[in-house]
């Protein structure tokens, strides 16, 4: 595969990067760079654990190494599952079996602990990190938390984000491919690497999958860019079951919830079905099919996103008719997993544990 190809395998899993020239450079020196996803264990899976499968399968086609990190003690600073350690790593076990679920290969997929990294030499990076960053950039990193600067902190949180940069630094990555929420982290990555004899990871940033239905947005500042903050304030949040899709619904849910969604006539802005449709079903699918009665223009094959936006914009596809289809696909999507936790044995007793768990912000 030339480079090109891969580029562009490796940029569409996202909305920015930073930088294709970077990028280009990675590969044209590096035959198998590293790229990472890292996420605290912490509640039942929802419809992004989708894109992410998918994106993992995107980067490995383009040649790409990959690491899966569960931040077990990132988790416990962060207060998830009640601050209860155990409790975490059993959800990070969940969440195993989540992605072997959504057919992530852990043949060809690297799957680490943050328990198992933190030696002496992650604790010096740790503190390297700690000395290059102010207390006020400190401060409004802790938005890969969810927190904003606003929030009563803990010491241990306000570290985290010099742990989160120093997992970069600890696992080789090359290539940061994370969530927009995630970007600060990673350009603090880009600027204390070089300055600590290290390297400048490249920064992949994926869009934020919206809750089904939209979120007042209010005058807290994620990032400098507001495009950014609206989508990070928007974005599904698992705690929060009326606006969030769990693999775990059944079809009936997903059609029920689809439903009640946020989906105004011609009305692209902040349209959760039509984002769907960008981020994960064309990510599938080549052809959006919309089963219709002739009466109402009969059945309609759409070949890409944006031919699918311009016909709902000019009124050809009516909102019910665009749910219709989303919830289609989203449970052909999300049905091998839901299979996956109700044949096998050890998932299923995983879901039970964290179904019992009380979910903490």
């Amino acid at each position: 595969m030339d480079i090109e190809t891969r580029i562009k395998l490796i940029e569409n899993i996202g909305q920015e990067t930073v930088t294709q020239d970077d990028l280009r450079t990675l590969l044209e020196t590096k035959k198998h760079p590293v790229a990472y996803d890292g996420f605290e264990p912490s509640g039942v899976a929802h419809l992004p654990f989708v894109v992410r499968a998918l994106n993992i399968s995107d980067l490995l086609k383009a040649g790409v190494k990959f690491k899966l990190f569960l931040a077990d003690w990132h988790a416990y600073l962060n207060n998830k599952m009640g601050g209860d350690i155990e409790n975490i790593r059993k959800v990070g076990l969940y969440f195993t079996e989540v992605y072997k679920a959504l057919g992530v290969d852990f043949n060809k997929v690297e799957l680490i602990w943050a328990k198992d990294i933190m030696d002496q030499d992650y604790m010096e990076r740790v503190l390297k990190i700690s000395k290059e960053t102010s207390i006020n950039r400190m401060l409004r990193c802790t938005t890969i938390m969810g927190r904003t600067e606003k929030d009563s902190l803990s010491t241990g949180q306000l570290i985290y984000p010099a742990m989160q940069c120093a997992d970069i630094f600890k696992l080789d990555v090359d290539i940061c491919q994370l969530g927009l929420d995630q970007r600060r982290i990673n350009m603090l990555a880009r600027e204390v690497g070089p300055k600590l004899g290290w390297w400048k990871p490249v920064v992949i940033s994926h869009p934020m999958l919206m809750g089904l239905k939209p979120t007042t947005i209010d005058n807290l500042q994620f990032d400098e860019n507001s495009v950014i903050d609206s989508q990070i304030q928007m974005k599904m949040s698992k705690s929060k079951p009326e606006t969030c899709i769990y693999i775990h619904d059944s079809k009936e849910d997903i059609v029920k919830k689809i439903k009640n969604a946020y989906c105004p006539e011609k009305v692209v802005e902040n349209n959760p079905m039509l984002d769907y449709a960008k981020g994960i079903i064309f990510k599938k699918y080549d052809v959006f099919k919309i089963e219709r009665p002739d009466k109402f223009g009969g059945d309609l094959e759409v070949l890409s996103y944006d031919e699918l936006e311009k016909l709902f914009v000019y009124g050809k596809i009516h909102p019910l008719d665009l749910k219709n289809s989303v919830a289609f696909y989203l449970n052909e999507l999300i049905s091998p997993a839901r299979e996956h936790f109700e044949k096998n044995k050890k998932a299923a007793e995983l879901y039970e544990i964290v179904k019992t768990q009380k979910i903490t912000r």
